[in-house]
């Protein structure tokens, strides 16, 4: 079964009840949110989240709270050795979230492995190694997906050797799993409209297919290799629907979980209309210029 959706808002009033109720509005049977505002540390009691209704919610409508995602923010970098504070506050949020996480009953929060802010690749890998060390406990239910990075600025895990350094060198490695974002693994240099059968052996021969387990699905607005990072609607790419369809409907990668990641336009998402399309399996030419999320 396709396991697919998309990153929807926990606001007030309902917070995770109206992240359940947007998903379902995308016809979607996962979906992915945060916590809190992925910019500060300010987050609401678990009891506030209105965390029971919406798991009832879920359980009605099919929905695997095993298969949700939570996204960690972005404050956190790991791989800072620049700043001390950056990153004592790194770890000790990271050890935040994942309590969190774990009492939504969530079990994956996919983490951006952080920027070595011009220290150096290998620091900058060593440190989040250390920290990684330092947030991780042996009986934790919840999974650390590495997401792989588009390589702008000093950012880190652009390449599958950097997620494997990762992986390979902190002690509960069983608690560290990967997210792959098409955008970003194209505009790192990755040849997925040409190529994807090799890049996922690559992954496969590097990492292992077994540590991937949520994909995030973006067009790019950019060149093959370009690293900018700029995620662009589904066939309105350079990555084109055609690959991508090729990607999520994969049978390698059925029991991976696909979350969109798509740009909104005039406030309305495209989020209902990429994933009709995913599952049946057919692009629909001037999808944009129709209603947006009918």
């Amino acid at each position: 079964m396709l396991i697919i959706g998309s990153h929807v808002s926990m606001s007030a009033p309902g917070y995770l009840k109206s992240a359940v109720e947007e998903a379902l509005a995308y016809n979607a049977n996962t979906f992915m949110f945060y916590t809190g505002a992925p910019q500060n540390t300010k987050r609401k009691e678990i009891a506030e989240l209105n965390v029971e209704q919406a798991k009832k919610m879920m359980i009605d409508n099919d929905i695997d709270i095993k298969n949700i995602v939570v996204h960690a923010p972005y404050i956190i970098n790991l791989a800072n050795t620049t700043k001390e504070e950056t990153f004592s506050l790194a770890v000790s949020f990271l050890k935040q979230e994942i309590k969190r996480v774990e009492e939504i009953g969530a079990q994956y929060l996919v983490l951006h492995p952080g920027s070595h802010v011009n220290a150096g690749e290998q620091i900058g890998l060593e440190q989040i190694v250390k920290g990684l060390n330092e947030v991780l406990e042996q009986d934790s239910s919840v999974f650390i997906c590495l997401e792989s990075m588009s390589g702008k600025g000093s950012e880190l895990g652009k390449k599958f050797e950097e997620l494997k350094y990762i992986i390979d060198n902190v002690k509960h490695k069983h608690l560290l799993k990967v997210c792959l974002d098409t955008c970003h693994l194209h505009d790192a240099g990755y040849d997925l409209v040409n190529d994807f059968e090799n890049v996922l052996n690559e992954f496969d021969n590097i990492i292992g297919l077994e540590y991937l387990k949520v994909f995030h699905i973006n067009d790019s607005k950019n060149p093959c290799g370009a690293s900018k990072d700029r995620h662009e609607n589904i066939g309105y790419g350079y990555i084109g629907f055609e690959t991508l369809n090729r990607i999520v409907n994969h049978p390698k990668l059925v029991n991976v979980i696909k979350i969109l990641e798509t740009p909104w336009h005039e406030g309305k998402p495209y989020y209902k209309k990429e994933i009709d399309m995913f599952r049946k399996q057919l692009f629909e030419e001037g999808y944009r210029n129709n209603e947006l999320s009918d």
